[in-house]
C-alpha cells in the first residue's frame, strides 16, 4: 500500500526484508545504508529491545524516475528473524510493496528457511495479502561459505514459485544492489499499471 505525499510529490514504497535469524537481512540494509547518496537518504533507524532488533531508512533513488510527476522514495524495513517475534513481523508487513526474502545458503539452514518462508506466506494471508500476488525477489546469502547448499537444492526448497532470484555475500555487497534494484522494479511496475 504505498503511501502518497502530495505536498513533497513523492510515492512512498515499503520494502520488506524477510528471512529466518541471522541469515543476512541486517548486513543488506547496512550495505546498501552505507553505499547510498548521503543526500538521498534519511537516518538509519534501528528499533532494538534485549532481544531483537528491526532496522529500517528511507531513500530516494535518483534514477529510477518519476511516476505521473511523483518522485518514488523506497522505505527499506527488516524483521526480527527469530519466530517468537511473529507479532513485530506481522506489524512491520502492514502495508507493504515489495518483499525480499533473504535465504541462508548454509546446508544447516535449510530447514529454518522454509519454517521463516512458510511464516512469511501466513503472516501475509493475515494482512490480506497473497504472495504469488505482490513484487517479490529472492536473495541466496552467504554463497562463498564452504557449507553453502547447490543452488539447484536451495531453488527447490526456498523458491516454489520460481521468481526472480539472486546470489550474494551481503558483507561484501555482492548481490545486495541486484537483489534491491529488482524488487524496486517490479513496486514500481506494479504502481504504474495501478496495483
Amino acid at each position: 500500500m504505498s503511501f502518497i505525499n502530495y505536498l513533497h510529490r513523492e510515492i512512498n514504497c515499503k520494502i520488506v526484508y524477510y528471512g529466518p535469524g541471522l541469515c543476512g537481512k541486517t548486513t543488506n540494509l547496512q550495505y546498501i545504508y552505507n553505499k547510498t547518496n548521503p543526500e538521498a537518504k534519511g537516518k538509519m533507524i534501528s528499533l532494538a529491545t534485549e532481544t531483537e532488533r528491526t532496522l529500517f531508512f528511507d531513500f530516494l533513488p535518483l534514477s529510477l524516475g518519476e511516476i505521473r510527476g511523483f518522485r518514488t522514495r523506497f522505505h527499506l524495513y527488516t524483521v526480527p528473524g527469530q519466530v517468537f517475534y511473529d507479532a513485530s513481523r506481522k506489524l512491520i508487513l502492514k502495508g507493504v510493496d515489495g518483499v525480499v526474502f533473504v535465504a541462508d545458503s548454509q546446508m544447516e539452514r535449510m530447514e529454518a528457511n522454509i519454517e521463516s518462508l512458510d511464516n512469511l506466506s501466513t503472516n501475509l494471508q493475515e494482512q490480506g495479502y497473497q504472495l504469488e500476488k505482490i513484487p517479490y525477489v529472492v536473495q541466496y546469502n552467504k554463497r562463498d561459505l564452504p557449507n553453502a547448499a547447490p543452488l539447484a537444492e536451495l531453488e527447490e526448497a526456498v523458491n516454489p514459485m520460481n521468481v526472480t532470484s539472486f546470489e550474494a555475500v551481503a558483507t561484501t555487497g555482492d548481490g545486495v544492489f541486484d537483489t534491491l534494484k529488482a524488487v524496486a522494479k517490479l513496486v514500481l511496475t506494479e504502481l504504474k499499471r495501478g496495483g
